[in-house]
């Protein structure tokens, strides 16, 4: 205890040593001299004993010495523990000062009892800037004085304070993490290190992992990262969202079997476990996932990511849905990685180089056409090493024309490929570094040779027809415009010629449309042969356009006189012949006409006269036809205002049975026919109106019109009678008629048994199966289904042997002559036979005499329909019959 005292008391207990050594001499000394003899006082020195002073004198000089000697020692101690300390500091300074931080301390007082040279380097001073006393907010104010502090002080022992520290930021982009520490004994130690690497290291790899994960976001397939120790998720990408119907939230931190179903979960394990298993680290399998009600099927890839340990640390998965996709190669999908299957899947070729010197880093597998060899074996290369030097050096000048443009650059030009010399569609997009300055070249090529190719026949057929291949009606006006142009103030004229195949429906009708189109191709060359070079075209479906030069209208009429002598011979088709003719019509330039519409429509005038006429017939445009077809065109515009306006009306015709008399018969039902009562020309007969509709397309409304108005006004009816209306075969072809009828039916509450459609076999003829698979439609909605006029036309009998009928409607011209000729009467009796064998019931129009009513009772008619039985008329003239059962005469006075 002692000797740590000692110790503990250094420099300050030598001389409290050397204070006792004499205290111990000189009591010694005393004891002596007292012991010597008696006591003497100290004025009789004479009487000394001389020993006695010699040995006080000796002792003196002795004690002196000592005294000396004690000093010394002092001094030489003294010295040795400053060099000592001396050193300590020294050591401590050097080292502090040798430090990568600065480091300043503070005593109790707030002094700065010391600041290393890494914290002036830091800051920016010098030893002469560190006062003496000078205290540690001072220290503060003279670094912001500097700009080398943005906060003020107490901000800044606040935030160092913290155990994170604080950051500041100084002059340059340096950044300085500064931590601050109280001492128990009052006094301080701060910290400071210069972390500008290391922050730039962390926006760095901020910036990478944000990078990353917005790859990944965006990447179209389901990526998800799980804790191999845990099993726990760590990760799921947008697209395993999307696939899961979960957030990432509910996803990351949870194991599969707290997210998927057991069965799915059992899945997702098993392939985790055959990914841990595999020696390589990496598996791919597919395995069937529940989702919702339904089950999917994912293509995986699972790869173990090992730590630098290389031991296994996460799991990474990659799927995707193959549900749909189920016949792509197997191979392919078991042999790339994710993003070779993106790249490879691209449907054109891809190529990336550098900028710097042209090399290939990038190609997928469309690419190997283009670059002749796998895209392995181009990694690296150049164009020059690829490509012979001609195309070589063409491809450099359009990639640096495309550099210098910075922007993307597309352009069409023939590659050579193993399969030939191909034309492709090249699109070149610089990619510039950070600096501003190109860094990469993206190129993809698109083989649009078969696309052109298709262009270029689609450009053909826009302006050809597709059957005949001869010019259509847009190339048609196209030469009639050339030919004004170049006739254009001169004296030459020419002629338009439009020439209407005759016959061409009953060729369809009776041997087929392909023996149809059969004879069109030889009527075009059988016109091209007459024509001897000049312009041939296709107007429409049996319509042809000529244009013959010369003297007017002369050369015309020849021309259409030849062509109807070419046409005097048979078509031989198919071992069959086949006989046709035409009818033309001619305009003459100018007199005609001074644009290509005018006259291309005063020949399609002079064709309408000639087929009024007769058949075979050639007519030359005459002003009055003008007339005539302007007069045609207005009724057309009011028929349609017509409609819009509601001038239209119905009337009523009664279908009654067929009694021995008119008295005998009574009304089963009406027919609706259309009338039209025009403002100023009043009456408009129905031959005139409803002909013109069927050819403009109107009678699709007007059609639809009459069906609702007509199941409207049958609707309303007390007694439930039939109501027949006409469809048009236009309105077979136009929208969905089997939804019109079914809406107009649950519109106006008509019960469809009531509802009977009548069609003629123009509905049929254009499009068998379609026009079939139409009436099976409607007859399921529970309507009645009429054939009209039948015996008009040759092929009913096909008809009914197509479709069950539930009528058959007698054509009136066979009724007229019943009594005038026996055949009416064979063909009459003949049809009731037929359409009772058939199991449909037969109706009779146009009955107008007691005699014709009679004999179709007797045959067993059903019902029948004429001016005899009543009228067409408006329903209130009718309105008795609708609310309760009458006798016929009610009908006929009503008529």
């Amino acid at each position: 205890m002692s000797g740590r005292k000692w110790q503990a008391g250094g420099q300050d207990s030598i001389p409290a040593r050397a204070g006792l050594c004499l205290i111990a001499v000189t009591t010694g000394s005393s004891a002596a001299w007292a012991g010597s003899g008696s006591f003497a006082p100290s004025g009789y020195l004479g009487d000394l004993d001389p020993n006695v002073v010699w040995e006080l004198l000796i002792g003196s000089v002795v004690v002196a010495s000592f005294l000396g000697a004690i000093g010394l020692w002092i001094l030489s101690a003294l010295r040795k523990a400053k060099r000592s300390q001396l050193r300590r500091n020294a050591f401590v300074s050097s080292a502090l000062n040798h430090l990568n931080q600065g480091v300043v301390m503070t005593d109790a007082c707030g002094r700065i009892v010391f600041c290393n040279d890494r914290y002036l380097d830091i800051y920016g001073l010098s030893r002469a800037d560190i006062r003496r006393n000078m205290t540690g907010p001072e220290l503060l104010e003279l670094r912001r004085s500097r700009g080398a502090l943005d906060v003020s002080p107490d901000d800044f022992y606040t935030r160092a304070a913290a155990p994170e520290g604080m950051v500041t930021e100084l002059p340059g982009g340096r950044s300085v993490l500064v931590k601050y520490f109280p001492l128990p004994n009052g006094g301080s130690v701060a910290t400071h290190l210069d972390c500008t690497d290391q922050r730039q290291l962390s926006r760095k790899l901020a910036s990478t992992t944000q990078f990353l994960e917005s790859v990944l976001d965006n990447v179209p397939v389901c990526v998800a990262a799980k804790n191999i120790e845990d099993g726990r998720y760590i990760f799921a990408n947008r697209a395993f969202e999307r696939f899961s119907r979960f957030s990432r939230d509910h996803i990351v931190g949870r194991h599969a079997d707290e997210i998927f179903r057991p069965e799915t979960a059992a899945s997702i394990a098993s392939a985790d476990r055959a990914a841990l298993d595999a020696p390589a680290g990496y598996h791919r399998s597919e395995f069937v996932v529940e989702r919702g009600a339904e089950k999917r099927i994912l293509a995986s890839n699972r790869v173990v990511a090992r730590n630098e340990a290389g031991e296994p640390e996460f799991l990474i998965a990659l799927f995707e849905d193959v549900t749909d996709r189920r016949s792509l190669s197997r191979e392919l999908e078991n042999n790339k990685k994710f993003l070779e299957l993106v790249v490879d899947n691209i449907p054109v070729s891809l190529i990336v180089q550098r900028v710097s010197d042209g090399g290939y880093l990038l190609a997928n597998r469309s690419a190997e056409t283009i670059l002749n060899r796998r895209r392995e074996d181009a990694t690296g290369l150049t164009a020059t090493d690829i490509f012979n030097p001609r195309e070589a050096k063409l491809i450099i000048a359009r990639d640096e024309a495309a550099i210098r443009k910075r922007s993307m650059v597309a352009e069409e030009h023939p590659i050579s490929t193993k399969d030939g010399l191909r034309l492709f569609l090249t699109r070149r997009m610089t990619v510039l570094d950070d600096h501003g300055e190109p860094q990469y070249l993206i190129k993809t090529h698109e083989d649009v040779t078969d696309r052109r190719q298709t262009e270029s026949r689609m450009a053909h057929m826009a302006y050809h027809d597709g059957l005949t291949d001869l010019p259509n009606r847009a190339a048609f006006l196209q030469a009639l415009t050339q030919m004004i142009e170049a006739c254009a103030g001169t004296d030459e004229e020419f002629a338009v010629l439009c020439v209407d195949l005759d016959g061409l429906k009953e060729i369809n009708d009776v041997f087929g449309h392909a023996m149809g189109d059969k004879v069109l191709i030889e009527v075009a060359q059988r016109l091209q042969s007459v024509a001897r070079g000049g312009v041939v075209a296709r107007l429409s479906g049996d319509e042809f356009g000529l244009i013959i030069d010369g003297k007017q209208p002369a050369a015309g009429i020849a021309l259409a006189e030849q062509a109807a002598e070419a046409f005097g011979e048979d078509f031989v088709i198919d071992g069959k012949s086949v006989r046709t003719g035409i009818t033309t019509g001619i305009a003459v330039f100018p007199h005609n006409g001074s644009d290509a519409a005018s006259l291309l429509a005063n020949s399609g005038a002079a064709l309408f006269r000639a087929k009024a006429k007769s058949r075979g017939t050639i007519s030359i445009y005459e002003p009055e036809m003008d007339q005539q077809i302007r007069d045609r065109r207005v009724l057309h515009q009011e028929l349609s205002v017509a409609i819009k306006n509601g001038e239209l009306s119905l009337y009523y015709q009664p279908q009654t049975t067929a009694g021995a008399s008119a008295a005998e018969s009574s009304v089963i039902g009406f027919e609706a026919l259309a009338r039209w009562h025009h403002p100023l020309r009043g009456f408009v007969p129905p031959g005139d109106f409803i002909p013109l509709a069927e050819e403009s397309g109107l009678i699709v409304e007007m059609g639809e019109w009459i069906l609702r108005e007509a199941c409207r006004e049958a609707a309303s009816w007390a007694v439930p009678l039939q109501i027949a209306v006409n469809l048009s075969p236009a309105q077979f072809t136009h929208g969905d008629l089997v939804g019109l009828v079914h809406s107009i039916l649950l519109e106006t509450g008509l019960t469809p048994d009531r509802l009977e459609l009548e069609i003629t076999e123009g509905v049929l003829i254009e499009d068998l199966d379609r026009g079939l698979s139409l009436l099976r439609r409607l007859k399921a909605l529970g309507v009645r289904i009429s054939m009209d006029d039948f015996g008009s036309g040759y092929s009913s009998l096909s008809y009914l042997q197509a479709f069950p009928f539930d009528k058959i409607k007698i054509d009136r011209a066979f009724v007229i002559n019943l009594g005038r000729n026996p055949q009416s009467a064979a063909i009459v009796r003949a049809v009731i036979d037929l359409g009772h064998g058939l199991e449909m019931s037969i109706v009779a129009e146009g009955v107008e005499t007691e005699a014709q009513l009679g004999f179709l009772a007797e045959e067993g008619c059903d019902a029948v329909q004429g001016y005899l039985l009543g009228k067409p008329a408006p329903i209130g003239q009718y309105a008795a019959l609708v609310g309760g059962g009458h006798l016929l005469e009610t009908v006929r006075k009503a008529g």
